[in-house]
């Protein structure tokens, strides 16, 4: 008891012996804010699971996801042999969408590498410019940011797999396109506060150039908003992801893609409701997870939040 109590001093110490203890204090201080959310910790938790389904999908699928009998199990209901049913290629539903979060992450994962950093770099890069004497640099860089904001993003990102072919890689290429600039806004209004501060100014003095002053001084301070962005948009990537596999542009037959399979049990929503609502349940509950941890982030992160 006495260790735990010491542990804590140490990490709540006002006054820090190293980087390393001050670092470890400011996590230690966000997990307790962030624990205080039970909703965000429920987020985390099914965001967690839908980690280790993903990765464990082999080990934890009854079936195969790919291959059915159309003889013998053809439009099941759920049953103990197959707890959601099976489709009308007799595959097992439950073997689907297990196999499905895999590639549902590889989609979130893969878009918010490519989509942050873009929107990081072009909004950082322009609030500097407008900052620091060169509003023209501002004005194309949030003038392209316009444009794309201009169009709903499922619209954009169905151009972009109609101009590029369908299939996952094109899909989460198109996604990434269409999901920067709302990461560029909040980057720029964050530069635009951050660039004229006093330690800014005592950089520049020593000798900094302009690039080291925007990537080591002003995106570390702006990556915390874009996280809890990144967090929240995961369910919009996931719906669109989802909407381009429903429409034939995302995964092809026979991936698990959880919008191709709603997609595949739409003749059958009357009758055989099971066919679509299993996938329609794993989209709506790992939606609401990022939701709920992007929430909880955005109170953890935000520097004007009472803690």
């Amino acid at each position: 008891m006495n260790r735990s109590a010491s542990l804590h001093d140490w990490l709540m110490s006002e006054q820090p012996q190293s980087r390393r203890q001050a670092a470890l204090g400011r996590a230690y201080a966000g997990w307790r804010s962030f624990a205080r959310n039970r909703l965000a910790v429920l987020g985390l938790l099914i965001v967690l699971g839908l980690l280790l389904v993903a990765v464990f999908a082999n080990q934890l699928a009854p079936y195969s996801p790919t291959v059915g009998d159309l003889r013998t199990t053809r439009l099941l209901e759920p049953s103990a042999a197959h707890w959601m049913g099976t489709d009308d290629q007799g595959r097992d539903i439950l073997s689907r969408l297990i196999h499905g979060s895999r590639i549902t992450l590889f989609v979130v994962v893969l878009v918010a590498l490519l989509a942050a950093p873009i929107g990081l770099l072009v909004g950082t890069v322009a609030g500097y410019a407008s900052a620091h004497g060169a509003p023209w640099l501002d004005a194309v860089l949030m003038r392209v940011t316009d444009i794309f904001l201009a169009f709903p993003r499922l619209i954009l990102a169905l151009a972009f797999v109609a101009a590029l072919g369908p299939g996952i890689e094109n899909a989460v290429l198109a996604i990434a396109i269409t999901s920067w600039p709302p990461y560029a806004r909040i980057a720029r209004a964050e530069t635009l506060t951050i660039a004229r501060a006093d330690y800014i100014a005592a950089v520049q003095l020593i000798g900094a150039s302009h690039s080291r002053v925007v990537l080591r001084h002003i995106m570390p301070l702006c990556l915390p908003s874009v996280i809890v962005r990144v967090t929240l948009d995961m369910a919009g990537i996931i719906l669109t992801g989802a909407g381009l596999g429903f429409l034939g542009l995302g995964a092809q037959p026979p991936s698990p893609e959880w919008g191709a399979m709603i997609a595949g049990g739409r003749a059958y929503v009357l009758d055989q409701w099971w066919v679509a609502a299993g996938p329609g349940l794993a989209i709506f509950v790992v939606s609401l997870a990022f939701n709920l941890l992007g929430d909880g982030l955005r109170d953890t992160l935000d520097p004007k939040s009472v803690k």
